[in-house]
């Protein structure tokens, strides 16, 4: 059997709630068999990921979320100090202020660094987490 088949064959589903309600929180963290994940709601979008900051190891998904911090800058050059972006919210690690994107898990300057996503869908109204073979 493959790694692959292994990791379907011991992942399960997990029903968290209705979508409708779940999504009204923005975030919501869960322990399932002593893994953490966060789940965030963004709009109508869902997204969940492991509970470990790659940059220490931190409780990534315990942290705020903000606007992503952007340096404003005049069409001369100078520099206007700094702003918030409308469009984008992040992920903020309460250890080292590591921000991560909400939608993508991707730190905003090393695009190689990123929050490990799990699985997490909208079935039938329903929010569903697939879990299993989950290693940081």
């Amino acid at each position: 059997m493959s790694a692959r088949e292994m990791t379907a064959a011991t992942s399960r589903q997990i029903v968290l709630g209705r979508h409708d309600e779940l999504k009204k929180r923005q975030r919501m963290v869960i322990d399932v068999d002593g893994t953490g994940i966060g789940v965030y709601f963004v709009g109508e979008e869902v997204r969940a990921y492991l509970n470990i900051c790659p940059h220490m190891g931190g409780p990534v998904c315990q942290g705020k979320i903000m606007p992503r911090t952007l340096e404003l800058v005049a069409d001369n050059g100078k520099s206007l100090g700094l702003g918030f972006s409308k469009e984008q919210l992040h992920i903020v690690c309460p250890w080292h202020g590591f921000e991560f994107d909400m939608l993508t898990g991707r730190h905003p300057i090393d695009k190689n660094v990123g929050l490990t996503p799990i699985p997490v869908a909208v079935k039938d109204g329903d929010v569903v987490v697939t879990v299993g073979g989950i290693r940081p």
